[in-house]
C-alpha cells in the first residue's frame, strides 16, 4: 500500500489540533438560522466577497458595494468575479480533470487580461508540468487527508509555481475554494477563506513564501496560515447571516 504523501503534515506540531478547531468552528457556523432559509443569498455575499478580497490580494483593491453595484469595470476584479461565479458548476469535474479545470478557471479569470493565445495554457516549463501532473495526482483521489489540508496544498503549490500568466494566484484562489467545495467541507460554498487571506495578507504573502522552500517550519507556517483563514471565513460566514437576519 502507497502511503498518503500528505499525512506527514499532519504530524507537524500544532497542525492537527488547528484544522480540527477550524472544521469544528465551521460545523458550528453552518447551523446559523440564516441558512434554514437564506442559504443562497449567503452563498452569492460570500461569493463576492470572496472574489472582492481576492482582487484586492492581486493589488488591486475596490470598495464592495461599489463591485456590487456593478460598476468596476477592472477586468482583474471581473475575472475573480468570474471565477467566483463558476466554482459551482466545476465541482464534479475538479476531481476528474483537474488540469482541465484549472485551464477552465484561467479562462475565465485571465481574460482581457492575458493575450488570447496564452488562456488556459500553462508556461511551458517541464518542471512545472510535472508538479501540475503530482498535484492533479493528489486532487483526484491521491490523498485522504482532511480537505482543508488539501486545499492549503493546492493553493500553496499554485502560488509557488505561477503555472499560468497574468492573475496565477486568482487561479489559485479559486482551486483551492474548488477543493473545499467538492470534497463535501463546504458544498454549498459559504467560507469566505480568501477574506481570510487579505486580512492577514503579510502573513499570507509571508507563510506563501515559506511553504516554497518546502521545508517542515515552512510548510508548518503555511498550514497554521491557513486554518487562521479558515476560521476567518467562518467569523465572515456567522457576520453574513446576522447582517440577512437584520434585514428581513
Amino acid at each position: 500500500m502507497t502511503a498518503d504523501p500528505l499525512a506527514p503534515l499532519l504530524a507537524l506540531a500544532d497542525i492537527a489540533p488547528a484544522v480540527d478547531r477550524a472544521r469544528e468552528r465551521f460545523d458550528q457556523a453552518l447551523r446559523h438560522r440564516a441558512l434554514r432559509r437564506h442559504g443562497g443569498q449567503v452563498a452569492a455575499e460570500v461569493s463576492l466577497r470572496s472574489a472582492v478580497a481576492s482582487t484586492a490580494l492581486q493589488g488591486y483593491a475596490h470598495d464592495r458595494e461599489t463591485v456590487r453595484a456593478g460598476t468596476v469595470t477592472d477586468p482583474v476584479l471581473q475575472g475573480a468575479l468570474r471565477v467566483a461565479g463558476a466554482l459551482p458548476g466545476l465541482t464534479e469535474r475538479w476531481s476528474k480533470a483537474p488540469r482541465q479545470v484549472l485551464a477552465r478557471l484561467h479562462v475565465l479569470a485571465a481574460r482581457e487580461v492575458v493575450p488570447e493565445g496564452e488562456l488556459g495554457r500553462p508556461v511551458a516549463d517541464p518542471v512545472v508540468g510535472a508538479r501540475l501532473d503530482a498535484l492533479a495526482g493528489l486532487v483526484a483521489g491521491g490523498t485522504t487527508v482532511s480537505p482543508l489540508v488539501l486545499a492549503a496544498v493546492v493553493h500553496g503549490e499554485l502560488l509557488a509555481l505561477r503555472p499560468f500568466a497574468g492573475p496565477s494566484p486568482v487561479v489559485a484562489r479559486g482551486a483551492a475554494r474548488l477543493v473545499l467545495m467538492s470534497t463535501g467541507f463546504d458544498p454549498r460554498g459559504l467560507l469566505a477563506v480568501d477574506v481570510g487571506h487579505h486580512e492577514r495578507e503579510p502573513e499570507y504573502v509571508g507563510a506563501a513564501g515559506a511553504f516554497a522552500t518546502g521545508t517542515p517550519d515552512g510548510l508548518r507556517s503555511w498550514l497554521r496560515h491557513y486554518a487562521t483563514a479558515v476560521e476567518i471565513g467562518v467569523d465572515q460566514l456567522t457576520a453574513i447571516g446576522d447582517e440577512i437576519l437584520a434585514a428581513t
